[in-house]
């Protein structure tokens, strides 16, 4: 397939682009420094392009079988976390002027604002709240795609992230904000990036979760 991928520079990024051309995909790269991306390889285009204008994808997005965001935006001390919304409004936007249809992206577990009330103490009362900022502006951005009716688009929800590869480990999957056991308390608290981008790439040919939002873990 040809696929734009968005965040490529990004540690889930880059294991998400290695992998794709693995696998015989020709991935377009839209970065916003291309000198962060230090993988060469003849089925790679790296491109700059402002993330945040439709017209400036418009471009690297035409003849594109799907597009995969991975990109990532901090905390902001002093305001409200916009980058999620305000890159996917441009993406979408695009991808309507260009006609493609498939968009694979990610967020988190718990971007939901009620979703972490069987978590740990520490994810519940610690790391949530320090990090609430971010998955607020994820959650909208996941509301927006609730309400492109044209865009055959799936959000994957991993948990903390390691920076690890891909493994061979089965994954376990939840239509909801996080995998739950049989008591309904979340499975584990973390996952490889590798293996995130594994599961995103799996899903060019699958339409599973085609207009849903997917939690996973690794078994």
């Amino acid at each position: 397939m040809k696929i734009a991928v968005l965040g490529a520079t990004g540690q889930t990024g880059q294991y998400l682009v290695d992998q794709a051309l693995q696998q015989g995909h020709t991935v377009t790269a839209v970065v916003r420094n291309p000198s962060k991306l230090t993988v060469h390889h003849e089925n790679l285009k790296v491109v700059e392009a402002d993330i945040f204008s439709a017209e400036s994808l418009e471009p690297h997005f035409t003849g594109q079988d799907a597009i995969m965001s991975c990109l990532g935006f901090p905390i902001a001390a002093f305001s409200a976390v916009t980058g999620y919304t305000l890159s996917m409004s441009a993406m979408i936007g695009a991808m309507r002027a260009t006609r493609v249809h498939r968009i694979i992206t990610m967020t988190s577990w718990y971007t939901e604002p009620n979703s972490g009330t069987q978590s740990s103490y520490f994810i519940r009362f610690l790391l949530l709240p320090m990090i609430r900022s971010v998955l607020t502006n994820m959650f909208e951005m996941e509301q927006f795609l609730q309400k492109t009716e044209d865009i055959n688009w799936t959000v994957v929800r991993p948990p903390g992230l390691k920076n690890l590869p891909a493994s061979a480990l089965e994954f376990l999957s939840h239509e909801g904000y996080f995998v739950p056991d049989g008591s309904g308390y979340p499975v584990g608290s973390a996952i490889g990036r590798g293996d995130v981008a594994r599961f995103m790439l799996s899903l060019l040919n699958s339409d599973a979760w085609v207009k849903k939002g997917v939690a996973i873990i690794t078994k």
